[in-house]
Order: structure tokens, then sequence, then C-alpha cells
């Protein structure tokens, strides 16, 4: 597996001149045929395609990643650009940044807003033309900064202009949700049906109170862009969705005087039962022994 642990060795694995130690734009068509390779990156890599150059596997998952798509890497993690060991001529590019670059910046400590960065399988974000120009214009504009000489303005314009891309990208990710709607409300349905399996099998009394990441990886899907789509389709995050769920089955299971509170709690998964008691005030507003008595 090869690592790339700066700009310069991305850029010079596929012949381009590093245009700034923190940020480059990498053009794969001037590289020349390289084989196929396990790969991780220990910087930001925003990529678009131009044409079906092969499959890129994140883990275990594959992306949908076609002509005119675009694929959002974050440091550390491990993508494999499948048929392993096969020759290919690369084509697209690459923007890459370190997170150096954008420390102390409001970028730097919103960066994490941009979930993108952690998608997985079938999450590539698909351009329509109108898209791909916007996307290539700021493609243009960062490279036209980083190309100029240094100046005590240049890290603000180009950080300004890198966000400017990211929070269009998100836009465009919002679009692609809306337009994917009927997909997305399958998964949905999915979704829902597994959360009830869950909470009234057996898998809550063993397995304990579920998680987003769980239900995530039952749908084939990372757990970021699972809980942005959820977000969308439903205007709860996937979490607050759950825990609606346990709200009203801990409500249930409380109108039965003959368990206690605490024989309760442990058929909903939690380990404590002052836990069930902090989790069910917080949600509900009073104590599960009040809301008891209330009813």
């Amino acid at each position: 597996m090869i690592q790339y642990d700066t700009i310069k060795k991305y850029a010079d694995r596929f012949n381009n001149r590093t245009q700034h130690p923190l940020i480059s734009l990498v053009d794969f068509n001037q590289s020349k045929p390289l084989l196929r390779e396990k790969f991780t990156l220990n910087f930001y890599a925003i990529i678009i395609k131009e044409t079906n150059c092969g499959d890129l596997r994140y883990g275990n998952q594959y992306y949908d990643y076609a002509d005119g798509t675009m694929v959002f890497f974050g440091p550390g993690q491990i993508i494999t650009n499948e048929p392993e060991g096969e020759p290919h001529q690369p084509y697209g590019k690459a923007l890459v940044f370190h997170a150096d670059l954008i420390k102390g910046t409001s970028l730097g400590k919103q960066i994490h807003d941009y979930s993108f960065f952690s998608y997985q399988s079938h999450e590539a974000l698909h351009l329509s033309d109108t898209e791909r120009a916007v996307v290539t214009t700021c493609f243009d504009n960062i490279t036209s900064e980083i190309s100029q000489n240094i100046d005590r303005h240049s890290k603000q314009l180009i950080v300004a202009n890198l966000e400017l891309l990211l929070k269009y990208c998100l836009r465009f990710y919002d679009r692609q949700f809306i337009t994917r709607e009927h997909a997305n409300h399958g998964i949905l349905e999915q979704f829902e049906a597994k959360l009830n399996e869950y909470l009234f099998g057996e898998k809550l009394g063993t397995e304990g109170v579920p998680t987003v990441a769980y239900f995530a990886q039952e749908l084939n899907l990372s757990p970021n862009y699972f809980g942005d789509l959820i977000k969308k389709e439903t205007g709860k995050s996937a979490l607050e969705f759950i825990q609606l769920h346990l709200i009203d089955l801990a409500k249930e299971r409380l109108f039965d005087t003959r368990k206690s509170v605490s024989k309760i709690a442990y058929e909903l998964g939690f380990k404590y039962p002052q836990h069930f008691a902090r989790f069910f005030k917080q949600k509900v507003g009073v104590s599960p022994i009040e809301y008891r008595g209330l009813n």
C-alpha cells in the first residue's frame, strides 16, 4: 500500500508540479500509465472523474463512481483502485489540501460539517453540466491564486475559495438527495423496518440501545451519509429518530406496573437504570416514576 504523506509526493506520482506545499490541483491527464494500487492519504482530496477508469473501493464498499462524478477523501482513509495491479491511464483532476492549511480559520473549525469526506459506497456526487461548470470555475480560481506569489492575503483568499467550493458541493449533494428521493424513501422504509425489528426483537435486551452506526452498516451506508439522508427525509437526525421510537416504547412499558422501572431499563438495553432515568427525563421532562404516577 502506498502512503501519500505529503502533497508533493502525490503530485509527483502523477507527473505534476507542486503549486503549494499545502494545496495543489493535480491533473491526472499529465500522468503516464500507472498500476492500480491501494493507497492512503494524509490530507484531504476532492477528485473529479472525466472517464470510466476503474472502480474505487473504500473498505469493503465500492464508490458509485463514473464519468462526471466527484468523490471526497479525508486523511487516513484507505482506498483501493481496482482491479489492483492492472495498468491504466488516469484521467480527471484532484484538488488536495492539508489540514494545516485551514488550521485557525473558520473552515478549519467547520470542516467536520462537510460530512461527505466520510461517505462510502454509492455515495459519490453526480454532477449536472451546470454544476460541473461551477466546480471547474472554483478549481480554476483556486489554481490561479496558488500559482501567484505568496503574500499576506494568499492564505485567506485560498481558504475562502476552498470554502466556497465545499459549500457548493453541499448544495449539490442536497440536490442529489432530492432527485433520488424515491430511492431514499426506500432506505427510510428499510430503516424503520429494521428499527422496529430491533426494538421488538431480542437484540434490544442483548445488544443494548441501538446506534446509528449499527443501522448504517445494516443498510450498507456510511454513518455520515445515512445520517444526512435521514435528516433530509424526516427533518430529524438518525439519532433523534431512534430515540423517539425508544421513548415511545419506554412509555408503553411503563404502563405495565407489574414491572419495576429498573427491569424496564434493562429490557430497553440500558446497562444502568440511572442512565435510563436520566435519558427519559431529558426527553420527556419527568422521571419514569413520575410519568408512571401521572398516567
